[in-house]
């Protein structure tokens, strides 16, 4: 499990979730400890899944030059139909811990591929649910992970952007659960 804390902010819309990541790049915050969520409505028959941990990924759905703006400045790329929330974009390092807890198994007690990906990095169950929530209502998690320092200085800068909701979750030094402080 990866012990950083991770920073979660959830937004309406994808034009508020891309101003809090040009914000975020703009202070200086390091682009590939950054990930986004969302659903896509462009719908494909047949398509179970696409990734790519290194290069852009071309997509051409109905928010593609807003998506593709997201593939330039974060590092890999996914579109998954996951089941229960549907067609995914998703952008950053999620799409490693999502392929790794798919590798690994580690889908279970009742979590998603996204839930499980976000489970591994010591985010606690109640608050993926709420995430899970949110991506399937159309809205957009945002999130920034790192050191100490790092999720301090992203959760500053997420406040300012008005998010519906942001919370910086810190592993724990012993057990598995990690705790939660909320905006």
């Amino acid at each position: 499990m990866i012990k950083n804390n991770s920073v979660v902010a959830i937004f309406k819309s994808h034009t508020d979730a891309e101003t809090a990541v040009k914000e975020l790049q703009q202070a200086g915050f390091d682009m590939k400890k950054l990930s986004i969520v969302g659903r896509d409505y462009h719908t494909e028959e047949n398509v179970v899944g696409y990734y790519n941990t290194g290069d852009r990924m071309k997509y051409w759905g109905q928010l593609g030059a807003y998506w593709g703006g997201f593939w330039g400045l974060l590092f890999g790329s996914a579109f998954f139909v996951i089941p229960g929330l549907g067609p995914l974009l998703m952008a950053g390092p999620i799409v490693g811990w999502i392929v790794g807890a798919l590798e690994g198994a580690m889908v279970a007690g009742g979590l998603s591929a996204l839930g499980a990906g976000l489970f591994s990095i010591g985010i606690p169950k109640d608050s993926i649910l709420q995430y899970e929530t949110a991506v399937k209502s159309g809205k957009y998690v945002l999130i920034a992970h790192g050191s100490e320092e790092e999720s301090v200085h992203a959760r500053g800068i997420l406040k300012n952007t008005n998010p519906e909701a942001l919370a910086k979750h810190q592993p724990k030094r012993i057990g598995n659960e990690a705790s939660v402080i909320t905006a």
